[in-house]
C-alpha cells in the first residue's frame, strides 16, 4: 500500500535578493523541495528572474507570494515618516516605533501597494501569498494595514498570509529557536485573528527559527520543524548562493549556504519521507495524498 503522505509548506524567503539567492531558489523548487518563496518585488533581480520564474512552476507548481519588505533595503516610494534617504530602517527601529505606535501608516500603506504593483508587473497575477521580510508584516498597526490592503485589492482571491505564531507548548517541544519563536510570536500574535475577520487564510504553525550559528547543524533544525502537530504547517528557510550582489545587501551570508547544501541533499529527501510528510502548496494542506 502507498503510504499517504502529509502536505506541508516549504517556504524559502528572499526571492530577487541576489543572483545567487535565485539560482538557489528555483533549482530547490525544481527539484520539489520547496513549494512557496516569497518574492521581494522592489529590488532588481525580482525583475530580471520573475519570467524565468514562471516557467519553472509551470512544470514544478509552487506558491509565489510578495516578500513585503519594510526593513534593510532602498523603498520603491519616497516613504515619508519611514525611510531615510530612501532607504528604509533596520528591524529594531521598525519594532520599537510599531510598539510605540509610532509608525508613518499611511508611508507603509503606499510602500505596500508600489511592491504589490512592482509584484503585478513582473509577474503578470497576483501573488498567492503575502509574507515579511523579518516578519516585520506581522508587527502591531502593519498588519492591520496589510490585511485591509489585501482585502480592498484582491476581493475573492484566495491567497494566504503567513502567521508567525504558534501554540507556545508546541515551539517548546521542538527547543531550537524557542526564544526567537517566542519574541516573534509575541510580536505578531493577532495576525491569524485579524486575517480570519477578512475571509484571508494563514497557516497554524510557523518552524524553522533558529539563531543562523552552526552551533548546531541546519539538519537538526530541519527535522525538528517537521514533527509535531499542526494542519498547515509552515517551514521557512533561507537558502542561497553567496555572490558579490548578495554581499552588497544583506548581512545574512554563509548560513544560506548551508541551508542550501543540505535542503539540496539526499538527507533531506530521507528526512521528508520519514517524517511522513511531502512540500506542497498551501491550497493543498489540510488534506493527505
Amino acid at each position: 500500500m502507498r503510504e499517504v503522505l502529509k502536505p506541508i509548506v516549504v517556504c524559502a524567503d528572499d526571492y530577487g535578493l541576489s543572483e545567487g539567492v535565485c539560482d538557489a531558489i528555483e533549482a530547490l523548487i525544481g527539484q520539489g523541495r520547496l513549494s512557496a518563496t516569497g518574492a521581494m518585488s522592489a529590488l532588481p533581480a525580482w525583475r530580471r528572474r520573475a519570467a524565468g520564474l514562471r516557467e519553472i512552476v509551470r512544470q514544478t507548481p509552487a506558491d509565489i507570494g510578495l516578500h513585503f519588505t519594510l526593513t534593510g533595503q532602498k523603498a520603491l516610494t519616497q516613504a515619508r515618516g519611514l525611510a531615510k534617504d530612501g532607504q528604509l530602517p533596520e528591524i529594531g527601529t521598525l519594532i520599537l516605533r510599531a510598539l510605540g505606535r509610532a509608525l508613518p501608516l499611511d508611508a507603509i500603506r503606499d510602500e505596500l501597494r508600489a511592491q504589490l504593483d512592482a509584484f503585478e508587473d513582473a509577474w503578470g497575477a497576483p501573488p498567492d501569498f503575502l509574507d515579511g521580510h523579518q516578519h516585520a508584516h506581522a508587527l502591531p498597526g502593519i498588519r492591520d494595514v496589510v490585511v485591509n490592503e489585501l482585502s480592498a485589492r484582491y476581493p475573492g482571491h484566495a491567497l494566504w498570509l503567513r502567521n508567525c505564531t504558534e501554540p507556545p507548548a508546541q515551539a517548546r517541544r521542538r527547543r531550537l529557536g524557542l526564544g526567537k519563536a517566542m519574541i516573534i510570536g509575541t510580536l505578531g500574535a493577532g495576525t491569524a485573528r485579524t486575517a480570519a475577520r477578512a475571509g484571508i487564510a494563514t497557516n497554524d504553525s510557523f518552524r524553522g527559527l533558529y539563531d543562523f550559528s552552526e552551533r548546531v547543524p541546519y539538519r537538526e533544525v530541519f527535522r525538528a520543524s517537521l514533527a509535531g502537530p499542526g494542519a498547515r504547517i509552515l517551514v521557512h528557510c533561507h537558502p542561497g548562493i553567496v555572490d558579490d550582489e548578495l554581499r552588497s545587501l544583506d548581512p545574512l551570508l554563509d548560513p544560506r549556504e548551508r541551508e542550501l547544501a543540505y535542503l539540496a541533499s539526499g538527507q533531506c529527501g530521507e528526512d521528508l519521507e520519514a517524517a511522513g510528510v511531502i512540500p506542497a502548496r498551501f491550497r493543498e494542506t489540510g488534506t493527505v495524498r
